[in-house]
């Protein structure tokens, strides 16, 4: 069986040169006898497994000595609810709508505090990022709080919000080492690596020192207190420890391919393919503001459900994997993570061009 182009938004295409690296270190990794899956995480061989990888992040992104990056579990959705425990320290927090995954965290807040929501492209069903240059921030607001691309409805804040001298959270699951970052804009950053980065069931978590402390809301856990993973360097208890091996790997290609400049002039010359045709195509359209288009996430429809599914299904039978629409908005979505390659959007766009002539 070949490869095929998978497309999916997460679990997510991984480099290929990744896989077969693994592959060849599976039974026994660098001569220790044993696979990285048996491995014991307090091993010599793991301890330096995970202080590479996060050195490799931390040249990567550029990342200043007052972060800690953390390797945790639980998913970006666990995040919803460790933010506010640690950060809610007023109770009140700003939170901007973009698409489901900040409505979801805007909701899961209330459980701890005041959520002001004080910007939303609901009103078009997030298919635009609102104007966030003055926003109405609460003075007493703990921190802002975004999603930074939109997975679902393939949007991207190409700005950061103006937060008015407030911490920013954001939430970079399906845009992590897609292109140069400012991490010292963020208070903090965090992601789930299963789309851009590895396997599911890691969460990575970058957070200004002075956010950590122990002064939590009370009846936190002792687990979802980032101030005892940050002490045990992510070590506390077992981590996703071959998850974060595959994400050291992950890390390691990325800085082969030139680091994150080069890795965002592959990913807007991929997406410039896709968005050149769909600003022609007479059968397809694309629903994002052109603006606030991802680079990451390409959401697009032809007007027509049943030729939608007509196009998912011959798409499939063409080695084109996972080009459904999340079930939220239907349609078709494309996501062209990093190491989906050139040619697999080519191929996308060129089996377009051929079901639009024939359906037309």
């Amino acid at each position: 069986m070949s490869r095929v182009y998978n497309f999916s938004a997460g679990p997510a295409v991984l480099p290929e040169e990744v896989l077969k690296e693994a592959a060849a270190e599976m039974l026994d990794y660098k001569g220790t006898g044993m696979s990285v899956m048996e491995m014991s995480h307090r091993s010599k061989a793991f301890e330096e497994i995970i202080t590479t990888a996060e050195q490799d992040l931390r040249d990567l992104m550029g990342i200043p000595d007052n972060y800690k990056v953390l390797f945790l579990q639980g998913g970006a959705s666990q995040q919803f609810a460790m933010i506010p425990m640690n950060l809610m320290k007023n109770r009140v927090a700003d939170y901007i709508i973009t698409g489901q995954w900040a409505k979801k965290a805007a909701k899961e807040a209330e459980k701890y505090g005041k959520v002001n929501r004080i910007a939303s492209s609901e009103d078009k069903t997030f298919s635009y990022i609102p104007d966030c240059s003055d926003l109405p921030v609460s003075g007493d607001a703990d921190y802002v709080y975004i999603c930074e691309n939109n997975t679902i409805y393939g949007t991207k804040f190409k700005e950061l919000p103006n937060t008015k001298g407030k911490t920013l959270v954001a939430d970079v699951s399906s845009c992590f080492l897609s292109e140069p970052v400012d991490v010292t804009k963020y208070g903090v950053i965090y992601g789930g690596v299963q789309k851009n980065i590895g396997p599911a069931g890691v969460v990575i978590v970058i957070i200004r020192e002075d956010l950590i402390t122990e002064d939590v809301l009370p009846g936190t856990p002792t687990m979802l207190t980032y101030k005892t993973h940050a002490d045990a360097k992510s070590l506390y208890n077992t981590p996703p420890a071959y998850g974060i091996y595959i994400c050291g790997k992950v890390f390691k290609w990325i800085k082969a391919q030139g680091g994150l400049a080069a890795m965002k002039e592959r990913n807007e010359k991929k997406a410039k393919v896709l968005y050149d045709f769909l600003d022609q195509s007479r059968l397809f359209k694309g629903t994002v503001v052109p603006k606030d288009r991802s680079l990451m996430n390409v959401p697009f429809v032809t007007g027509n459900a049943d030729l939608d599914a007509k196009f998912v299904k011959e798409a499939k039978e063409a080695g084109l994997e996972n080009l459904k629409g999340h079930r939220t908005v239907g349609g078709m979505r494309a996501s062209i993570y990093n190491a989906m390659p050139y040619e697999g959007v080519v191929a996308l766009v060129d089996f377009m061009k051929k079901f639009e002539e024939e359906n037309l």
